[in-house]
């Protein structure tokens, strides 16, 4: 069963992550145990060498695995992240999908692939999450 009954509910929930939105991560598909997140680049995107930062592919991995697990249990919180990055893009968008490998009763495990809109494989994580107690009540 999904935590957010819409994606427009989980949009609301997670214009918390200020961080993400206002670099232009968005969230575009949800469902429990997968998310879809994509980033249009720009200039403020690249580092010295033109390429697109380490930092802003894994804040759109960030995202997505936490749209991912918290539509699964929230609140769920990444615990240990091991990223490869396999490939400069040569794209002008991002987009990362995050699945379910492994939820357990207080951690989870998922995979987060990120392509470009060329189809190039630009990078992939594994992320480990933790389940906080549940502090709603």
């Amino acid at each position: 069963m999904a935590v957010f009954d819409t994606i427009d509910q989980a949009r609301a929930y997670f214009e918390g992550d200020r961080f993400a939105l206002e670099n232009g991560v968005t969230l575009d598909a949800i469902a429990p145990g997968s998310a879809v997140c994509s980033l249009t680049l720009a200039d403020r995107h690249r580092n010295a060498e033109g390429g697109v930062m380490g930092g802003a592919i894994f804040t759109l991995v960030d995202l997505a695995f936490a749209a991912a697990a918290n539509d699964v249990y929230r609140p769920t919180v990444a615990q240990q992240v091991s990223m490869n990055f396999l490939s400069g893009t040569r794209g002008s968008r991002l987009t990362a999908r995050a699945a379910c490998r492994k939820d357990g009763r207080t951690s989870c495990v998922y995979n987060v692939d990120v392509t470009d809109d060329l189809g190039r494989d630009i990078a992939q994580a594994t992320v480990t999450g933790f389940k906080l107690a549940d502090r709603r009540s």
